[in-house]
């Protein structure tokens, strides 16, 4: 069983530019985040666009990505939908074409309470043989298992990771003062990277990996493996300008996240097209902007 650990992109999804899926564009932006330090991949979660997929779709991207990364490190796809029966088909799918794990958002937009989104995910384990990831996310969801929730899945062996996307570092203190070692607790969120991590998360999946992979990897190796905080602060005080413009900086909340973070690989030279409609590119104004804090955040 392959764990997630380290900095995990949350990986775009590449279209072309009728919005089908981009299969070469794919496997060479998955090629171009290990080449730039991912320890594991996480695909067709938020970041992903997998609530923009049908059913046929995301699993042929799900089977792209696992056949992309090959074993070289552990990939986690997400699964997630409303329904339990959906979410059992693209489970069961996953680990058909050798996914490590599957990560699962609770039940959204009707919002069942804890009990059954916690027996939600009791029925996926029992259906699959790989490791489920609690995407626990309350902005999308709507809520979140706190965690002793938490550790009463873990303790059932119906879970045993989760990515604790709320943005508050105390959150990864929490999980991990309740369950130990039998709990891999990633943070999940752009803005506080440094803070999860030294709070003790096993690793760093979000979105804002899946556009500058190498900076986050360069936080995390200062912070997680070398031990030193104000490496990592240095390190990130460059990122803060983009993170600043991808968090706070909106006008009538545009540009949206996603469209910032499609923008930013692009202007790497890697193109990944744009999110689907109803989002879709930057207007001149905030092309410029982007490329005054990204010059900061790659030099």
């Amino acid at each position: 069983m392959k764990k997630p650990y380290g900095i995990m992109p949350a990986a775009l999804t590449v279209w072309n530019e009728d919005e089908t899926f981009n299969e070469k564009g794919m496997e060479h932006y998955l090629k171009w985040l290990l080449d730039n330090g991912a320890h594991s991949i996480s695909s067709c979660g938020s970041t992903g666009e997998n609530i923009a997929m049908h059913m046929e779709e995301q699993k042929k991207i799900i089977e792209v990505t696992v056949k992309t990364i090959a074993g070289q490190v552990p990939v986690y796809v997400g699964t997630g939908r409303y329904t339990t029966s959906a979410t059992i088909e693209l489970s069961k799918y996953a680990e058909s074409v050798g996914a490590d794990g599957v990560m699962i958002i609770l039940p959204y937009y009707l919002k069942p309470y804890k009990g059954a989104a916690m027996d939600h995910l009791r029925a996926v384990s029992k259906e699959i043989n790989i490791p489920i990831m609690v995407y626990n996310n309350p902005w999308f969801a709507g809520y979140e298992l706190n965690a002793k929730d938490i550790k009463q899945l873990v303790d059932e062996g119906v879970v045993n990771s989760v990515k604790s996307a709320h943005g508050d570092a105390a959150r990864i203190h929490e999980l991990k003062f309740e369950c130990g070692d039998k709990l891999k607790v990633l943070y999940g969120h752009d803005y506080a990277g440094l803070e999860g991590i030294a709070a003790g998360a096993d690793g760093w999946l979000s979105g804002i990996l899946s556009a500058l992979p190498k900076q986050c990897r360069q936080i995390y190796d200062a912070v997680a493996v070398e031990k030193d905080i104000e490496k990592g602060r240095q390190i990130l005080n460059q990122l803060m300008p983009f993170i600043n413009y991808l968090t706070y900086e909106k006008v009538n909340d545009k540009p949206h996240w996603l469209e910032i973070f499609k923008a930013t690989v692009n202007m790497q030279g890697i193109p990944v097209g744009k999110p689907r409609r109803p989002l879709g590119g930057l207007d001149n104004e905030n092309v410029e902007k982007l490329k005054k804090v990204l010059d900061i955040a790659l030099s």
